[in-house]
Parts: C-alpha cells; structure tokens; sequence
C-alpha cells in the first residue's frame, strides 16, 4: 500500500536507550496474556499479533532503567490497553454498538477497588480479567493519592472511548481544539504518565500533583506521545479502519490542506508541545519548589519523574520506527535518518543525530522569544462572526451604569490605573445586561462589579508589575488576594487598595448566601483567574509567544471564564447533581462557549495589545508565529477555530445532552434546569459579542485618545509590591492598559 505521506523529521533531542532486561519481559508477557485468554480464541489477537506488535521492546524502551520485575509488569498493563483497544474496535466500533459499549465499559472501574480487599465480580472477559490481575500486582506498593489519580486515568482511557464509538457514528471530524483535550484521554498517555511513576519509584508529591507545572508536563507529554503516533498510525487508523479520531485527519479537514502538509503541522505542533514541556521543567518547577515548600526528597522524586517521561519520548519513537503496526518504511529499522537507532553507524552518529533534532526544532523556537513589541498593525479586522444566537438587555441597565461609578469611586478602583473616564467607556454594564438579561436588579450590579472588578484586575497587573518585571510583587499580591474570599465569610486581612477593597466587597454580596461547597468551588475559580494573570506576566518578562495548545487553554483562565458561569450556575442549587458539571459533555459545552468568546476578544483587541502595548497574549499572533504567516491568514484561521468552537457548542447541546441525561437517569426538573443552563450560555456568547461592538475600548479611536494624554495620570499606588512599580508608572505606557476579558 502506497503510504500517504512521507514522515517528517522529528525534534527529538534525548536518544532512546534499551532496558537490559528485554527478553525476560518478552517471555514472560507472552505466557501471561494467553493465562488471561488475550490469544488463541481470543478472536482478537493470535500469538504471531502480539509479537509483532513487541510491547516489551516499547516498554524496554520507555522504561530503560526499571528492574525486571517491575519491566513485566509495565509490559503486562501495556499489553492489556492495547488488547482493549482493539477488543473494543472488534466488538463495538465496527459494529457502532454504543449501548454494548457502555455496559462493557460501566463494569470495568469495579476491577480497580480503592481497597484491596474489596470484594470484586468474576471477570466475564480477558480485559475484566487482565485488569483484576493488574491492580492487584500493582497497587499494593503505592500511595492512596496515586491509586485514585490512576484510576481516574484508566476510567478517563475506557470511557471516552464512547466519545469515538459516537463521532464514528455520526460521521464526525473533531476540531484542532476539541481533538487534542479527548485526545488526551481516550489516547492513554496520563495513564501512561502514572506508570511512570510506578516504574521509576518516583511518586510526584500529591501536594503539587494538580499544580500548573506538573499539569502541563503531563499535558504536553500527552499531547507529544498522541500526536506522533497520530503520524505513523494515518494510514492504518483512517485508510483501514476507518478511525477519525487522528490529528493527520482533523488538520487536513479544519485546515482543508493536503495530507502531506496536515503531517508537517502535526508535527510542527508536536515540536512545540515538547519545547513547552522543556520550557516548564527549566522556568516553573524550581519557582513550585520553593513555592510548596518541597522537601529534597520529594523534589529528587519529581525530577525523576520528569526523567522518565523524557525517556518514554524518546523510546516511543523508536519503538514506532520498528513496530510493525505502524507506517514507518518497514518496521525493522529506523527509515530516513529520523530516528535515533541503537545500532550506531559510524563514530559520533548519535550526537550527529541529537544536533539534527535540535535544528528540526530551532526556528519556531527563534520565533517564540523575537517577537518585536509594539509594531504596526493598523485597524483591527473583523470577521462576520458567526453567532447564531440572539439575547436582550436587562432593563435595568442604566441604573446599574449609574451604580457601578459610585460603586467603583467607594472601592477606590478609580484611584491609580482607571479613572472615571475609562470606567464609562469600558461600559462592563452593558455586557453584565447581555448576559444576564432577566437579572434583578441587585443581580445585574453584582456581575457588573465582577466582570468590572475582573477587567480592572487584568489591567493592574501589567501595568504595576508588569512594565517594571517585578513578578515577586505581582505574586505577593496575588497571594494577598484569598484573603478577602474567607471561607467562613469572616475577613482576614484590612484591603489597602482598590484591587483587594473590590473583591472583598464583592466577596461579601456573593458568598455568603452560598452553600460551603459552592463557595469553595467559586473561590477557586476566581484564583485559577488570577493566577493565570502571573503565567501572562512570566512570558511577557521573557518575550516569549506561547504555545498555542498553552495559549488557548490558559486563556480561559485569563479570560475569566469559568467566574461568570459559575455565577450563572448560582441559582441552580443542589438540584443539579455536580458530577453533571464535572461530565464531559458539560465540560465541553462550558469550553467551546469560553474559546469562541475568547477568541472573539482577540480579534477585537488585536491592534490594541499588539500595537498599543506590546502583547505577545493573543491569539491572531500565536497564530502567526506558529504557521509563520501574515496578520489576515491568522486571522482566517482564528475566525475558522471560532466557527467551528461554535458547531461543537451546537453539537453538544443537540447530541451529547440528551445522551448525558439518559447516562444519568435525570428527572424533569435537573433536565430543564441543565436546558436553562445551556440558554444562559448562549446569552453569555451573545452579550458578550454585543459588548465588543458597543464598548470604547478597543476602536482605533479610543485607542489613540487613551495613548494621547485625555486621561488624568494615576494617583500614587499602594500595596505590598507597588514601590518597585512606580517608577514604570511614569512613562508613557501608563495610558495604556492592558487586556480583558
């Protein structure tokens, strides 16, 4: 068979190395999948698939220093997840059995119990069985913390198969975005990643197991081990088994280009989640160190964590130059020089090949840090969005125009970075009026005061800390922040500025008539929020564009998504039960709405981040650095990722919810309850596109007149960490604030 495409070369910079204990794995693999029942009369695999196949060279690879006994049993569990792969592929995919399937896959977390001697059921198959088996051998010398992070993994690896079994189904191509999030868990790789923990004796301490840093280290080894073997797996996955869950695929139809340059972006995207790995372990793991409190041992632990994952990289790909199961030019050997063999050719053949890697990386690597701030840009461009809804205005708009200018002057949020002037012209009443039409009153000044509150925030930080690259300061007061959203109600600490005055009022006309868990879940998102304001200010201090996998993900933090729709889940009390909003189906709702709105405020604000403050945090520019392209070709591709955020949104309301009811049995009320949920979001995009047409922020226009001196110069600041900043407060910059949601 003619292949597709022809591999690209790969950045690959760490050569693979062979665990010595290759054959003992070989052996003793083999001996257990056919006690498990995976081979002869299996209909699945004979002994000849499961050689070819070689799981224990993978694993030899990915695992080069474990023992031997530990080398079998990784082998053991990675025999097993290729064998429900293609169990579920016979039994369900071809047969587009979505009702078996779900059966099937309900009974499989009742093999990996939290208690060992909890009773299980009698395997009825070789998967029920192998992983009874393989919890079993496995977890006794873990921790509880790492039992139920991997098992969330393994449950998120075998119920997302669903999520392929429907798009298969409806005969459905995923969006760029949409594809690398599932990607991640029906593809295995954070399973993969727990293994490694085990594999190594390098348990990451539980305190900074969900911290940013170590999340994206597992991301972005995710997304590197899924969107190779997305490479060598296009010809079998599409041309054979008719599969549409391939990055190769969902490029070439979002990006309507040939395969072969579907192929060069995937691996171009591959590239980059790689050096954002690397650029995570050398600037964020030593900052979460100190910052945690980490002891030497458990930072040792890490460290060797991070080591192993690395080597997984890199042995993977060998172990795909030489699977059979795999296009790579025959299976064998390495083909094309783009591959690391352990058979070298020659003196200095490795370092050879580790230089050509770097070289394959080192121009989108250039680009990421030499942007040059503040170019010309001219006008921004708008696309014809596509909004398919419509919403009102509340009818107490002016009122509570009238009340957010008392409001903010009694917070002294008018006092340093924003006068009266910008307050107006920001208009945040008339987005609070979009989005929550039918609000009181009373509710509509309390979401102005957080979207005002959230958009004041996003332009302190820069401005203060930002100009002056005092990140300590700009972390000191983030720090400061949580204590003003007490969770008891009970304040802690006396505000001393507009900022921190704000949020606890705020705070105060929120939270207290919230039930505790409701409370808790509110505060966090408005410190993920502020948080993320740090991640933007750390890339700025180094000039570096982001990678676009990173960009878009934290955008939702920046864009302070996640605190307006948790206000809009306000009313909903504990009639809905919360493993609905924590479901796929909720989640891929709530991240389609947050991308297309966000997405929409870069296309707006474009010139003004661009020309007028030297931002590297929007997505037209990521855009052009990674495709290498001019302004209107990012834009084109920005306005295509926002149409096709909004067929998802329009997907997942019409197809996937009602599903999601049947799955959980919902009553009537939890049904029109998550049916108002879905309108709300739909007035949240619409509002919040009428707020971009009819605000003064970021027209030309406004632009120039911000820039040209109209504005009253700021009173001096005060807070812990502002000192350092007032120098930067008199320059020029200072008419310019920074972005917003």
């Amino acid at each position: 068979m003619t292949q597709p495409f022809e591999l690209p070369d790969f950045y690959m910079p760490y050569p693979a190395r062979l665990n010595p204990h290759l054959e003992e794995a070989r052996e003793h693999t083999r001996e257990w999948a056919r006690e498990m029942g995976m081979l002869e009369g299996s209909g699945i695999w004979e002994e000849h698939d499961l050689e070819s196949h070689d799981y224990a060279l993978l694993c030899s690879y990915t695992h080069p220093d474990c023992g031997g006994p530990e080398l079998s049993l990784v082998t053991d569990w990675y025999v097993w997840v290729f064998f429900f792969d293609d169990h579920f592929l016979e039994i369900f995919k071809r047969t587009q059995d979505r009702e078996g399937g779900k059966a099937y896959l309900d009974r499989l977390p009742l093999f990996m119990p939290m208690d060992l001697g909890a009773e299980i059921p009698e395997p009825a198959n070789p998967v029920e069985a192998g992983l009874a088996d393989l919890w079993a051998r496995t977890v006794p010398s873990m921790s509880m913390a790492w039992r139920e992070r991997f098992a969330e993994s393994t449950k998120n690896l075998l119920n997302e198969s669903l999520w392929e079994l429907s798009n298969i189904n409806a005969g459905r191509i995923a969006n760029p975005v949409e594809y690398i999030e599932m990607r991640r868990k029906v593809g295995g790789a954070p399973w993969s990643a727990g293994l490694v923990e085990f594999a190594a004796g390098a348990e990451v301490p539980d305190a900074i197991a969900e911290s940013r840093p170590l999340r994206v280290l597992r991301d972005t080894f995710a997304d590197g081990v899924h969107l190779r073997n997305d490479l060598f797996s296009y010809q079998r996955e599409v041309e054979d088994e008719g599969e549409l869950s391939n990055g190769v695929l969902v490029l070439e139809t979002f990006l309507g280009c040939t395969t072969q340059e579907a192929a060069d972006a995937v691996n171009d995207l591959l590239t980059s989640r790689l050096q954002q790995f690397e650029s995570t372990v050398f600037t964020e793991l030593g900052p979460l160190f100190a910052e945690r409190a980490v002891d030497p041992q458990s930072a040792a632990a890490t460290l060797a964590y991070v080591k192993g994952l690395q080597d997984w990289q890199s042995g993977g790909h060998e172990w795909h130059m030489r699977s059979s199961r795999y296009m790579n030019g025959g299976g064998a050997a390495p083909a094309g020089g783009t591959s690391f063999s352990m058979v070298p050719v020659g003196l200095g053949t490795s370092a050879a090949d580790i230089v050509k890697s770097i070289g394959v990386g080192a121009p989108a690597r250039f680009r990421s840090y030499t942007h040059i701030p503040f170019q010309k840009v001219g006008p921004s461009r708008l696309p014809d969005f596509d909004m398919p809804f419509t919403t009102t205005l509340s009818p107490f708009l002016e009122t509570a125009r009238a009340n957010l200018v008392e409001w903010a002057h009694r917070v002294g949020m008018l006092d340093d970075v924003w006068d009266e002037r910008k307050l107006i012209a920001y208009d945040l009443p008339l987005c609070s009026a979009g989005i929550h039409p039918d609000a009181t009153a009373e509710q509509l000044d309390l979401t102005s005061g957080w979207l005002t509150w959230g958009t004041y925030g996003d332009d302190y930080f820069p401005l203060v800390y930002g100009h002056a690259r005092n990140l300590a300061g700009a972390k000191a007061c983030n720090e400061r922040l949580s204590q003003f959203m007490p969770l008891d109600c009970v304040p802690t600490a006396v505000p001393v500025n507009g900022l921190e005055r704000g949020l606890a009022d705020l705070w105060a006309r929120t939270a207290g008539p919230m039930v505790p868990d409701a409370r808790r879940t509110f505060r966090a998102t408005i410190e993920d929020m502020t948080e993320s304001w740090l991640w933007e200010l750390a890339n700025q201090a180094q000039n570096r564009i982001p990678d676009p996998v990173d960009y878009i993900e934290m955008r939702r933090l920046t864009f302070g998504s996640d605190v307006t729709m948790n206000l809009s889940r306000l009313g909903h009390g504990r009639q809905v039960p919360p493993e609905i909003y924590a479901s796929g189906p909720i989640q891929s709702l709530e991240s389609a709405a947050s991308d297309y709105s966000a997405l929409m405020n870069d296309v707006f604000s474009y010139q003004k981040e661009i020309e007028f403050e030297g931002e590297v945090h929007n997505c037209v520019l990521v855009v052009q650095n990674f495709f290498n392209c001019d302004y209107p070709t990012a834009l084109s591709i920005v306005d295509d990722l926002m149409k096709s955020r909004m067929r998802q949104f329009q997907h997942v309301a019409a197809h996937e919810l009602p599903v999601l009811y049947d799955d959980f049995d919902l009553d009537q009320d939890s049904r029109q309850v998550l049916d108002g949920y879905v309108e709300e979001l739909q007035n949240w995009m619409a509002g919040i596109l009428i707020w971009h047409a009819g605000c003064h922020r970021y027209g030309e226009a406004d632009l120039l007149r911000s820039s040209g001196g109209h504005r009253l110069l700021p009173a001096p600041l005060t807070g812990p960490g502002t000192s350092a900043a007032r120098i930067g407060l008199s320059s020029a910059a200072l008419t310019t604030p920074a972005r917003t949601p």
